[in-house]
């Protein structure tokens, strides 16, 4: 596979001299440990329902893997090879994995404290977890039966001594080691019993024996210790201990690697077997038993993290689907949009009379499905092209391109490989199009393609005309339902032009020159943002109106804070949404004194990247520019990634964007943090009013979706409070 176009050199970045030294920038990976701390404060908000706050337990605890995982690994991985490099705040691989581990360590004690608190509490609302003393002689003989029937012949014992080699154990695999006696001869052996993924993380005893309106959970391991006397007899036990293991799960790609996909599965199959970089294990597992796992293991640059509570905090995601709605958020089912309604369902009719942007998780994901399955039966279709970074394991959407392509239209996927932790998916994904006959493209070696860009050619008459969806988000069902994000819809033509030049980009390596609307990461998305940022500083120095508006989920990239300190410092009013990490630091006097940032969580995850410019006018207004974008303000979306920043022309549309979305954000007190100069986070007051974001989106129609029915009913209309936003 031929290599990338060569990128453009960017524009200069304000020298502010001290900042080569890192203090006026938060660590990054710091930053994502405070963003998980905001989340794992979630599960100590008694405001919400008890399951749902063992729902952000468990997230936090997912997080937390992945976190181990992918970044502490590089970091492992780099001091390990003698790499000195430093950090944005000027730490050495070496000082920051001294940092995290002492954070993981205050993290780690407080899920479990959380974790005590919570089981009490479900306790008293009839749900018992582990609670060895439900367990009466009815349930027992019911659990010994499941685990003669359901657990013994799926697990395997294994004697630890040099006539058997210690076994292997896969990344996120959990075992337990047994400290055994032999009656006859009383000779000491180590027995390993390593839990199959196949099982699940706990067993829920049935209804009728638990007690009416009681559910009583045991896990997997817990059940093994119990009945561990039926797998060794003739043995006394001695001690037992339960263990988790992560690994190294990062892939690298040769960027000369010849065959992408073959290399893509061989890659996969050797992140499983990757170094071991945390071991978990129970507070008094055996000394002996724990130095053989340190060796057997080569757990010496990794963290070990033992514990007197529950291991794999993320296992209680299977408890959470407990049928108690009266300990979760109430149902919420979303909108389909009025103006699609208006046209009796026909998208495609709804798009040409106006752009339409859709607010996902309130409004309902069926409407991209339907672009796509509307397209796949139309025959004037000719043509669909779409990029698939993340689309899940049950796809309408992979569905809808393959009826498309099987009923004779021309269809082009992009499916990204590269996609963290999905590219064992998306590999099944590329082999089911291409069985179906959708020409598969797997884009450029060593960047990602993560614009979320879909085209639908129509036969209109005598011409042609292409309709657009651009998102924010994945073409992913289940995120769609959890996530925030915007999907815009037109038919415009200068952006359908674009479109189709940013494929060709991606398909064929062609350049694209003379782009009307869309800009276009790595190629000038950085440079617009610059250009943007630039004019609210002249702006400001001529004593115009200035403001900056931004939502995103990162902001790490060196060149984009220095632009917003250097706006900053030109008097321009910077306000900005940051859901996780955070490398710029705010309100600090003569760099960022008029930058102000805030993290919003709660229910639904903040994953929409907005941004809007005053331009000379008082923000928010008709004038200000506004646009959505893939792309985070990470170097990797700006400079190795295939993102794409689409700006918001129609009045409707970009009214909701910038005076319903971006300000509702803005207003939000209920679920908002704010980031202190300290690198620390702290929650926003609610005020006499306060104001849920979340609440306000679920309980009001949005404006463009919204058709007819805007000029009859309307949509409340937000405004901004005395002062600055928020």
């Amino acid at each position: 596979m031929s290599s990338a176009p060569i990128i453009h050199d960017t524009p200069d970045t304000p020298d502010l001299g001290a900042a080569s030294d890192g203090e006026n920038y938060f660590n990054r990976e710091l930053s994502w440990l405070s963003f998980n701390e905001r989340v794992l404060a979630e599960a100590d908000n008694t405001a919400y329902p008890l399951l749902e706050r063992l729902r952000f337990l468990s997230i936090s605890g997912s997080n937390l893997d992945e976190f181990m995982m992918i970044r502490v690994a590089g970091l492992v991985g780099q001091a390990q090879r003698g790499i000195d490099k430093t950090a944005i705040d000027g730490r050495t691989p070496s000082q920051q994995l001294v940092a995290i581990r002492a954070k993981l360590a205050e993290l780690s004690e407080r899920q479990q404290d959380i974790w005590r608190a919570l089981r009490e509490a479900l306790a008293d609302s009839d749900i018992y977890i582990a609670d060895e003393q439900r367990i009466e002689t009815q349930a027992h003989d019911w659990l010994a039966n499941y685990f003669l029937e359901e657990i013994l012949p799926v697990i395997t014992p294994q004697a630890l001594d040099p006539a058997h080699p210690f076994p292997f154990v896969q990344n996120e695999g959990m075992g337990l080691l047994f400290t055994l006696t032999r009656d006859a001869d009383k000779e000491q052996l180590i027995e390993m019993i390593l839990i199959p993924t196949a099982l699940p993380r706990f067993v829920r005893v049935p209804s009728d024996i638990a007690g009416t309106g009681e559910a009583i959970y045991i896990s997997i391991a817990s059940l093994i210790q119990r009945y561990a006397k039926r797998l060794f007899p003739g043995f006394t036990i001695e001690g037992d201990g339960l263990f988790r293991v992560l690994r190294d799960s990062d892939i690298e790609i040769e960027e000369e690697a010849e065959d992408l996909v073959r290399t893509f599965r061989s890659a996969i199959q050797r992140r499983r077997r990757g170094q071991v970089i945390q071991l978990e294990l129970e507070e008094d597992f055996d000394p002996q038993a724990e130095a053989m796992l340190l060796e057997q293991l080569g757990v010496h640059e990794a963290a070990v993290i033992k514990t007197d509570g529950m291991i794999g905090i993320d296992g209680l995601a299977e408890i959470v689907s407990e049928d108690r709605p009266d300990l979760k958020f109430d149902a919420y089912s979303p909108r389909y949009p009025e103006r699609v309604r208006e046209h009796d369902g026909d998208v495609f009719s709804a798009i040409r009379e106006k752009d339409i942007v859709i607010h996902h998780p309130y409004e309902s994901f069926e409407v991209v499905v339907d672009f796509i399955r509307q397209a796949a039966n139309d025959p004037d279709v000719v043509a669909i092209k779409q990029t698939l970074y993340r689309a899940g394991s049950q796809s309408a959407v992979i569905n809808a391109l393959i009826e498309a392509a099987e009923n004779g239209v021309s269809v082009t996927a992009v499916v990204e490989l590269k996609a963290r932790f999905d590219e064992e998916q998306n590999l099944k994904w590329a082999t089911k199009l291409e069985r179906a006959g959708v020409q598969v493209i797997y884009g450029f070696t060593d960047w990602k393609t993560h614009a979320k860009t879909a085209m639908v050619v129509r036969r209109e008459g005598d011409s042609f005309r292409t309709y657009c969806h651009f998102g924010t988000g994945n073409y992913h069902p289940i995120t769609a339902k959890i996530y925030t994000d915007m999907s815009f819809f037109t038919a415009d033509p200068r952006l359908g032009r674009d479109a189709a030049r940013m494929m060709n980009f991606v398909t064929g390596y062609v350049e694209p020159k003379d782009l009307e609307l869309i800009k276009i990461a790595p190629l000038d998305l950085r440079e617009e943002l610059y250009r943007r940022i630039d004019t609210e500083i002249a702006n400001a120095q001529k004593g115009k109106p200035a403001a900056i508006w931004m939502k995103c989920n990162q902001i790490t990239d060196k060149g984009m804070i220095d632009r917003l300190y250097a706006a900053s410092q030109a008097g321009v009013s910077v306000e900005l949404v940051v859901r996780g990490i955070c490398c710029l630091k705010p309100g600090e006097p003569g760099l960022s004194e008029n930058i102000r940032v805030k993290s919003i969580i709660g229910r639904f995850l903040e994953h929409s990247r907005i941004y809007a410019f005053a331009d000379g006018r008082p923000m928010p207004g008709a004038q200000s520019a506004v646009f959505i974008s893939s792309a985070d303000l990470m170097g990797r979306n700006l400079d190795r990634r295939v993102e794409s920043l689409i700006p918001i022309l129609n009045r409707t549309v970009h009214d909701q964007v910038l005076q319903q979305v971006l300000l509702a954000n803005m207003l939000d007190t209920e679920q908002s943090w704010w980031l202190n100069a300290d690198g620390t986070y702290s929650r926003v007051e609610p005020g006499e009013k306060p104001f849920n974001c979340h609440r306000y989106f679920m309980t009001n129609p949005s404006l463009s979706g919204r058709g007819g029915a805007l000029e009859a009913g309307g949509v409340p209309k937000l405004s901004l409070r005395k002062g600055r936003s928020g």
